[in-house]
C-alpha cells in the first residue's frame, strides 16, 4: 500500500500558545494533525488518476496527540493507505520523535474529488 514519511522540526510558529489552542509552547495539536494531513496527500498521491482533473481532500480524522513536544525537537509523521474504493481512502497516520517515542497515532479520511468543483 502507498506510505509517505515527512520530518518537521517544531518551532515556536507551531506551539499551542502561538495557534492559540493552549497556553504552552509544545507543539500544538492542529499543526500536528496539519503535519499528519500532509503525510497523507503524499501518501495518496499516486491513487489519484488524472491529478490536474482531481485531487483529495479531508473528510474525516480521528487523531490521539499522545506526547508533548518541546520547540527544537524533530517530529516524523508516517501515513500508510489502508484501504481505498476508488474514491475514498483511509489512511493510518503516526508521529514519533528523534528517540522513536509515539507522540500521535490516528487515522484520516481522503475523498478523491473533482478540482473544478472547488473555488480556485
Amino acid at each position: 500500500m502507498p506510505e509517505a514519511n515527512l520530518t518537521f522540526l517544531v518551532t515556536d510558529q507551531d506551539t499551542a500558545a502561538a495557534l492559540g489552542s493552549g497556553d504552552v509552547a509544545v507543539l500544538a495539536t492542529p499543526r500536528l494533525l496539519a503535519w499528519c494531513e500532509a503525510a497523507t496527500c503524499v501518501a495518496v498521491a499516486s491513487l489519484i488518476e488524472d491529478p490536474e482533473l482531481r485531487t483529495s481532500v479531508g473528510t474525516r480524522v480521528a487523531l490521539d496527540h499522545l506526547v508533548a513536544t518541546p520547540v527544537g525537537e524533530r517530529v516524523h509523521v508516517h501515513a500508510v493507505v489502508a484501504d481505498s474504493d476508488g474514491r475514498r481512502i483511509d489512511l493510518i497516520v503516526s508521529a514519533t520523535d528523534d528517540a522513536g517515542r509515539l507522540l500521535a497515532t490516528g487515522e484520516v479520511r481522503r475523498a478523491v474529488v473533482v478540482r473544478e468543483r472547488f473555488p480556485s
